[in-house]
């Protein structure tokens, strides 16, 4: 069962279409969880409810079922390899884990808004991206357990290495998308982050940047509420896609928990990129369900209550209920998804525990291309220092 990148796409509109000169885009729908701004665009209602919206059909309206079923396998699957990663690391097979779960959607429809040629820049929770750009989750997980720096070749799948740093790669982003736009190619690039990265300088630079310079970028924002232990209202006072307006150009709101309004709404800034129309803001509104990573304990800030509110909007259930509600997917399909899920947890689990150990000098590797005089002296030390070991072992 397999799922195309992306949906049927609509032709690209020109230079000053309606798209394309738009401020901040408004659609009003329904209030979002918390914050209370009306201008929220969706297409599936928390209850599974297909809704009309003008501006955003057209990017959605020829999906086919089996597209729409592949949406909910991407879904389901990357929650699973994720829950997995989360329980790998309980058991002490990982060194640390940041888990997506309640951010499915948000990452699976902009994920598979992209082309194979765009280029794009996640932080260190785009595990849903990484999956729709064809990145194996057990590369994702050798990072995490400290055998490999990343694992997989940026360029192979048009998806860099994760970032810890916060906000630093919508820098390198900007970066990217302003050779794109030199070189004259017909691509785009996109750059995730969350609303605590943009507090970040880095973030307010690279918007800056990619105005000025009308770079092809689409700066995708899950505002997932807490940045750690802060939540948004003490991080803006304005909503923050709204922050586009103040560097001159879009910014839109979108459900984050609304698969087929994220693909729209980035299907619909990615044009804008390619047909050089500039950067746009997106900000999918979300909620991050669990801890922000495997070290951090919700529990000290936040109320359950709040947690059980964003689990009523649940984006795989949302999906599950239109697809049944259509008659687009039968009990088969989502029997037959269950054990492919309960695979991808052994596949991964199993690969986890049977990665081998990295050597203790690949440290000093790739540090500068052609060596460096302090990196050859810190090798010499680490060297002694594992052999002052061997010596008190055969002391013994």
């Amino acid at each position: 069962m397999t799922v195309e990148s992306t949906a049927a796409r609509k032709p690209r509109r020109s230079a000053g279409s309606k798209a394309g000169t738009t401020g901040t885009k408004r659609t009003t729908s329904t209030t979002p969880g918390k914050g209370g701004d009306p201008d929220l665009v969706q297409l599936l209602t928390p209850e599974g409810k297909r809704v009309k919206n003008a501006e955003y059909d057209a990017y959605v309206e020829d999906i086919t079922p089996e597209q729409l079923r592949g949406l909910y396998r991407d879904m389901v699957l990357t929650r699973r390899f994720d829950a997995e990663a989360t329980s790998l690391q309980r058991q002490g097979e990982l060194g640390l884990w940041a888990s997506l779960l309640g951010q499915e959607a948000a990452q699976i429809g902009s994920g598979r808004a992209l082309d194979d040629e765009d280029y794009v820049f996640p932080t260190y929770r785009e595990h849903g991206v990484a999956w729709c750009r064809g990145v194996d989750p057990t590369n994702l997980l050798g990072m995490f357990r400290g055998v490999n720096n990343g694992g997989w070749d940026p360029n192979g799948n048009n998806f860099h290495l994760y970032t810890i740093v916060i906000g630093s790669q919508t820098l390198h982003a900007t970066g990217y998308a302003m050779g794109v736009a030199k070189d004259g190619a017909d691509s785009a690039v996109i750059a995730y982050f969350g609303d605590g990265a943009s507090s970040q300088g880095d973030v307010a630079e690279s918007f800056t940047f990619a105005a000025v310079y009308n770079a092809p970028v689409v700066f995708f924002c899950q505002n997932n509420q807490w940045a750690i232990s802060e939540p948004t209202e003490k991080q803006t006072r304005v909503p923050l896609y709204q922050r586009a307006q103040g560097f001159g150009f879009p910014g839109v709101r979108v459900d984050g928990n609304d698969v087929l309004a994220c693909l729209a709404v980035t299907k619909w800034a990615l044009e804008r990129a390619r047909n050089g129309e500039g950067p746009t803001l997106v900000e999918a509104f979300t909620y991050r369900m669990g801890a922000h990573t495997t070290s951090d304990d919700p529990t000290r800030y936040r109320h359950d209550d709040e947690r059980a509110a964003w689990e009523a909007k649940d984006p795989i259930a949302r999906l599950r209920a239109y697809l049944e509600a259509s008659n687009h997917a039968d009990e088969g399909f989502f029997a037959e998804l269950e054990a492919e899920s309960e695979a991808l947890g052994r596949r991964v689990r199993e690969a986890v525990r049977a990665m081998p150990d990295p050597d203790h000098f690949a440290i000093f590797e790739n540090v500068y291309a052609d060596g460096h005089a302090l990196v050859d002296e810190e090798r010499a030390q680490f060297a002694a220092y594992q052999a002052s070991f061997a010596d008190a072992e055969g002391g013994r």
